[in-house]
Parts: structure tokens; C-alpha cells; sequence
């Protein structure tokens, strides 16, 4: 049984060139996160409160993980 505050399904899209990641909810895109942190504004904004982002399974973490931003780490290493 669905609860009447269930959140809606969440997808954290694969790494652009960048290693900035999509974050959409159906066909909206929330937002454009550069770090696991902004995964959590960006639903915050949304008004989709999401306690541990890296753990639910309303997001769907496509092409990585929350721990995978390539591209961004790469210009921090230097």
C-alpha cells in the first residue's frame, strides 16, 4: 500500500563531461548537481525531502553511484 506522501521516483542521470549529473523526477529536470550534497538541495527545493540520499531507494543513481563524479575530481586533483 502506497503512503498518500511517497516521493515520486528520482533519477540521478549518468556523469556529463563535466561530472555534473541531471537530477529529474519523470520528465522534470530539478536540477544539475555537481556533488552528492546538491542531489539533497536540489530535492530539498523541490520540496522532496529525502533524509539520506545516498541510501533510498527513491533514487535511481544511473551511470555511478553517489560517490562517482568524474571529470569534477579530476580538476580538484591537480
Amino acid at each position: 500500500m502506497a503512503h498518500p506522501t511517497e516521493h515520486p521516483h528520482i533519477v540521478v542521470h549518468a556523469p556529463a563531461l563535466d561530472g555534473s549529473r541531471r537530477v529529474t523526477s519523470g520528465d522534470e529536470t530539478l536540477g544539475i548537481a555537481t556533488h552528492v550534497d546538491d542531489v539533497s538541495e536540489i530535492l530539498r527545493l523541490a520540496d522532496l525531502y529525502v533524509t539520506d540520499v545516498e541510501e533510498t531507494d527513491v533514487i535511481e543513481w544511473q551511470g555511478g553511484g553517489p560517490d562517482d563524479w568524474p571529470g569534477l575530481s579530476e580538476h580538484h586533483d591537480a
